[in-house]
């Protein structure tokens, strides 16, 4: 089939989406001219509000109820509805939602019920579990518990290649995007594409199968979540000018329609650094879905595919300055749009035909467009988008012709009930929840005052209608839902990392410039000339772009942490980057790693020579020794005890580099790398923990869950070493790449393979974030310095 073909035979399927959509405009067009929805809806709050207006009996006067918290409190809202014996209700009415508006099904079927009624117990199970267990939501949504959960569904590989896709994501992003919009979006559209074909599965399918077939939902739901970012927000954006847009819009028609992305040169002058990479992926996922169609189904995927983006693009043509859409105009791709972006999921996945889900979603989708609209009016307002909500703020005044929105909204909701799906009761109950809910969240939002004048504004012609469903908002119970409070969970947990790992960076910048100023050996006054040389040696290297992370460190835990002044651990700080600094030196040497570039500049033995660089080596471990014996500060027993460990670790690491020199060539086990990493590496970091914990002086106990956690850290940061020694590239390094492999030394990658060492990275991450369990507080600084150690690039 040729391009022309291609090109008559999808717009011959958008026509017919028009056509369905047109019809489908023109029944609510009736019912919101003649108001028909109005008397079958209020028949139906009056039916709905007996389960939701609360009665008051006078025992209940005098009867002390634990009182409801904040609905965006997940951890206290979980427990009040399983206290109060609501939980069973909320978690049904929100499967049902799901099941309805994701899953395209009937509620009054009995096979649907009866999933229904599997899933809500097992998420009442496991949230009961969780609350047993005392695990906040929060940590429920780490990335350790997420990793967690995917050993024990066997996709872990899946879930690590997506941490490092959405770590992408997030470093390439456009700044015109709202990045913490885009992840939200993104982890949304995966999650539905994983439920979609977790529903598809045969129930008695096997654990090896059920593994490949969620870990490919993963990748396709990571594939067709892309598409937002990086084309719907970003053609909305103004990362690009018009010109631009029009280009690359271009290229994804072109795309959908040759089944081929265009290289790159077809962007023409977009010379933004970004697009390289959001070309490339896009590219990849748009190869990921097409070879993922089986032979029926690639042609229903494409004809989805160009139908969603063409309702897009008609739709986000429109001009909020033209005072002249017809409502044809305005409703009728968003009609399309809607539901297509939800009818897509199943031929992203490669699902069979399923008319009664086509059916049922196609009706569906603009009841969620409009609610959303609603909610973000004012925003796309302030945007200048045309949605039928700014349209009619806009131009109600003078264009009487135009359709109320929120009237719209009514006659979907009334048509879906008892149109599409039977006046089922369950679907009335569901539907008028979320509605209310709606309504309430958003007055809850916009404040009393905004709220009543938007509502003034939108039901000037349905006024007693109104004021009925306001009664409802105001006094109905138990319509809240549990996708909700995820979200507003998932976004405040978002917000709080961003803000987190900002502070981190933050902090971990200023203090590096304040250690590198304490860093430098001073000459004395009046020194020798022929001693200067080996303090300029030792300066040299101290002055490389090190990470100092474990000073850093050891400020952290030494002033945050337990209070010491930071004045007064200076010594300990630099005794600690003197001594990683004296086996860097060493390790560089040509008789151990042979090294020619550290930190971004060349090693010290060839600046000088290899005698210059032993002696400056051992010239920085005296003084390091000698700066620990000033902490004058501080209980001499302390002190000598800081010593005498230090002297201790000292020898381990010299014993873990000999190791490392007997180990090149061959062939090591797992346990015996696991080993010479924690002597070589490891006892360093665990040094920069455990030395201002030694003189703060406090328990042993706490000294024991630092050595664990330092353990796990530093062999997680070792492999990831590794991982950018195969995978990285010098420049960002600052050193050369895959130095192993040429030197044929052993480690995690050659071991375990990529993937195997990525896993391992993980198990080790995981295990440090259990040990901060045994510290008698948090220290997030230690929680996000292994997020760092994972998912740094250099």
């Amino acid at each position: 089939m040729n391009v022309l073909q291609m090109t008559d035979q999808v717009e011959t399927s958008y026509a017919r989406a028009e056509r369905r959509a047109a019809a489908y405009f023109s029944i609510l067009h009736k019912q919101v001219l003649e108001h028909s929805f109005i008397p079958v809806l209020t028949d139906d709050i009056h039916q709905w509000k007996k389960k939701h207006l609360p009665h008051r009996s006078l025992l209940s006067l005098f009867s002390r109820k634990k009182k409801r918290p904040d609905s965006k409190d997940y951890e206290r809202t979980i427990q009040w509805l399983d206290y109060m014996g609501k939980l069973d209700d909320y978690l049904d009415r929100s499967v049902s939602y799901i099941y309805m508006r994701d899953l395209g099904k009937s509620l009054d079927s009995p096979a649907t019920r009866s999933r229904i009624s599997s899933v809500v117990a097992d998420v009442k199970r496991h949230l009961k579990a969780s609350t047993r267990q005392n695990v906040s939501q929060s940590d429920a949504l780490s990335l350790g518990w997420i990793y967690r959960r995917a050993q024990k569904l066997g996709i872990e590989s899946a879930v690590i290649w997506l941490i490092d896709k959405l770590k992408q994501v997030g470093m390439n992003l456009p700044k015109e995007l709202n990045a913490e919009h885009a992840e939200r979006k993104l982890l949304k559209i995966i999650l539905g594409v994983v439920i979609h074909v977790f529903e598809e599965m045969e129930p008695d399918i096997s654990y090896e199968e059920r593994a490949q077939k969620l870990s490919e939902a993963i990748h396709l739901g990571y594939a067709y979540g892309l598409t937002y970012p990086f084309i719907d927000d970003l053609l909305d954006s103004s990362a690009l000018n018009e010109q631009e847009k029009q280009q690359y819009s271009a290229m994804i028609r072109e795309a959908l329609l040759t089944r081929k992305v265009p290289p790159l040169g077809k962007l023409g002058n977009i010379g933004l650094q970004w697009i390289r990479y959001v070309h490339a992926e896009l590219s990849e996922a748009f190869e990921y879905m097409k070879n993922y169609q089986a032979q029926d189904t690639v042609e229903t995927f494409f004809e989805q595919s160009y139908v969603f983006f063409q309702s897009q693009e008609i739709d986000r043509a429109k001009d909020l300055g033209c005072s002249t859409y017809t409502n044809e105009e305005l409703y009728i791709p968003v009609i399309i749009k809607s539901s297509s972006s939800r009818l897509i999921v199943r031929s992203v996945i490669g699902a069979p035909l399923d008319e009664a889900f086509d059916h049922r979603t196609f009706y569906y989708g603009i009841y969620n467009q409009l609610a959303d609209d609603f909610a973000d009016m004012f925003e796309d307002l302030e945007n200048g988008a045309v949605t039928p909500y700014t349209y009619y703020l806009t131009y109600h005044e003078e264009r009487p012709d135009l359709i109320n929105p929120f009237e719209c909204y009514w006659a979907v909701i009334s048509h879906l009930i008892h149109h599409i799906h039977h006046s089922d009761a369950t679907t009335r109950e569901v539907i008028l929840d979320r509605a209310i809910n709606g309504l309430k969240r958003c007055k809850e939002r916009l404040g009393a005052r905004k709220y009543e004048e938007v509502m003034a504004l939108f039901t000037s012609r349905m006024t007693p209608f109104n004021q009925f469903v306001q009664l409802m908002v105001q006094k109905a119970d138990d319509v809240d839902f549990f996708d909700k409070l995820l979200r507003d969970q998932l976004i405040q947990v978002l917000r709080s990392d961003r803000a987190g790992k900002n502070e981190f960076i933050a902090k971990v910048n200023g203090l590096r410039a304040e250690i590198n100023n304490i860093l430098p050996i001073e000459k004395e006054s009046g020194i020798a000339p022929m001693k200067e040389p080996l303090i300029d040696a030792a300066n040299y290297s101290l002055e490389g772009d090190g990470k100092r992370i474990r000073p850093i460190v050891s400020w952290i835990m030494g002033v945050e942490e337990y209070g010491l002044e930071a004045h007064r651990i200076y010594p300990l700080l630099r005794s600690i980057e003197y001594m990683h600094t004296a086996s860097l030196i060493f390790d560089d040497l040509p008789s151990q790693d042979n090294a020619s570039t550290r930190r971004g500049r060349p090693t010290l033995h060839e600046v000088h020579n290899v005698a210059t660089a032993e002696l400056t080596g051992l010239l920085l471990i005296q003084r390091a020794i000698k700066e620990q014996s000033s902490l004058h500060d501080f209980d001499p027993k302390a002190v000598l005890a800081l010593m005498q460990y230090s002297a201790e670790k000292t020898e381990e690491m010299c014993m873990g580099q000999a190791m490392d020199i007997r180990a090149k060539g061959q062939q090591l086990t797992l346990e015996e790398l696991n080993m010479v990493c924690f002597y070589k590496t490891g006892i360093a970091f665990e040094a920069s923990l455990i030395m201002p914990a030694i003189l703060a002086q406090v328990p042993a106990s706490e000294l024991d869950a630092l050595k664990k956690y330092a353990y796990h850290a530093g062999i997680a940061f070792q492999i990831k070493d590794d991982l950018l020694d195969k995978e990285g590239d010098m420049h960002t390094l600052g050193k050369p790449v895959g130095q192993d492999e040429e030197n044929n030394n052993s480690n995690f990658v050659s071991i375990l393979g990529q993937d195997g060492a990525r896993k391992a990275m993980w198990e080790h991450y995981c295990l440090a974030v259990e040990a901060l369990e045994g510290l008698p507080r948090p220290v997030s600084f230690l929680s996000h310095l292994l997020d760092f150690f994972v998912n740094r690039n250099r």
